[in-house]
């Protein structure tokens, strides 16, 4: 498939195994096979893990997934920052900040409000194995994001 306006070229996705034919056993109800699936690389090259959350109004994050893959646990010490609305968190022996007993991550109130984070608000979790960091993006910082990302592709603004 070619997209002329971008010029770019989109490879189609070719199944290795069709699958099987749906049959009909004589008790009547339709049985299929498995899916057919595309056959995927062993490890991708990069060693991020994405989810997306939503704030809670104490500032749990409704994601363990994430937090989880860079193998912190309950009561993991964290160093909490924010960079240009962006949060960046570590885990720090000498942090303030704590995954909860269930392992859920809880925003602090001044990052909250230093982003301009609400209850119900949601968040994207990019979280880098091979660094050990989790990186979380508000709505507005993605907005920004697009907007750049828009305007060098396109050479100009979104309408």
């Amino acid at each position: 498939m070619v997209d002329t306006s971008l010029g770019l070229v989109i490879p189609p996705v070719v199944l290795s195994d069709p699958g099987q034919v749906a049959e009909r056993p004589t008790g009547g109800a339709l049985r299929r096979g498995p899916l057919p699936l595309s056959s995927l690389p062993e490890r991708l090259a990069s060693a991020c893990v994405c989810g997306v959350a939503a704030l809670e109004g104490s500032g749990r994050l409704r994601d363990r997934a994430v937090v989880r893959a860079l193998g912190w646990g309950p009561g993991t010490r964290l160093d909490i920052r924010e960079r240009g609305g962006v949060i960046v968190v570590r885990a720090d022996a000498q942090g303030v900040f704590r995954l909860t007993g269930q392992g859920y991550l809880r925003l602090p109130a001044s990052v909250r409000h230093w982003c301009g984070l609400t209850p119900g608000d949601r968040l994207l979790l990019v979280a880098d194995t091979a660094l050990g960091v989790l990186v979380v993006y508000s709505v507005a910082v993605l907005d920004e994001f697009v907007a750049q990302s828009c305007a060098a592709v396109l050479g100009g603004g979104v309408s």
